[in-house]
């Protein structure tokens, strides 16, 4: 073998060598093993910060602000089955004139209710027009009646509304108070009630009372 092909043998030798030193030195600096943990952190929702399902508003609260009209235009979806007008004919439900403070399943007569709304007992108020409404079925697991409900609020009260002025006419229920602002709100800044004037006498400066007047 030439001195030449030694050269060039030592050189490619040499450059074997320093490659490999590179990629140890680079697997040490960069170390590129699996990682403790899978993916990367996310910071969690705060589920009960949401939006969540509003809280249910009292009927009594929306039929000051309901509208008979728009309850006639809601009650096109009852028509099917019942009639309002006074002395209409029962159909597949019960003539609904005058039913706002009417004995549950009562005084309609020819109208055989079902058993399971005989058993609710009690008068149709706004409160459990509103329920029926809501959800028939919830309100009386086993009725005849196959309509699902009125899911809004707003066209419930409007259509109770137009059931009061067909023959009921009774006085909507007063609107619930608003809750108050904050648990203390009424409570003086500092914390602390004024002292009642009757019964405390005002203590001097030094501290000490004043002696009682000589007994005569």
């Amino acid at each position: 073998m030439s001195d030449k092909t030694n050269t060039i043998a030592g050189w490619t030798l040499a450059g074997c060598f320093v490659a490999l030193g590179a990629t140890i030195v680079g697997g040490m600096m960069f170390h590129s093993g699996e990682p403790k943990k899978e993916g990367y952190p996310v910071e969690a929702v705060d589920e009960g910060s949401g939006s969540g399902a509003a809280a249910e508003v009292p009927i009594a609260a929306l039929l000051p602000t309901a509208d008979a009209t728009k309850g006639a235009e809601v009650f096109k979806k009852c028509a099917a089955c019942h009639t309002i007008n006074q002395g209409g004919a029962n159909g597949i439900g019960p003539n609904l004139y005058a039913t706002v403070g009417e004995a549950v399943a009562q005084g309609k007569a020819g109208f055989a209710f079902s058993d399971a709304l005989k058993a609710k007992g009690g008068k149709w108020d706004f409160d459990s027009l509103n329920a029926w409404l809501t959800s028939p079925r919830k309100f009386a697991p086993g009725t005849k009646m196959t309509f699902a409900g009125l899911s809004n609020p707003k066209d419930r009260a409007d259509v109770i509304l137009y059931l009061n002025q067909q023959g009921s006419n009774l006085p909507l229920p007063a609107a619930p108070a608003a809750a108050p602002a904050g648990k203390d709100a009424a409570a003086p800044a500092g914390g602390n009630t004024t002292a009642p004037a009757e019964g405390n006498a005002t203590a001097p400066a030094d501290g000490n009372t004043a002696a009682p007047a000589a007994k005569k």
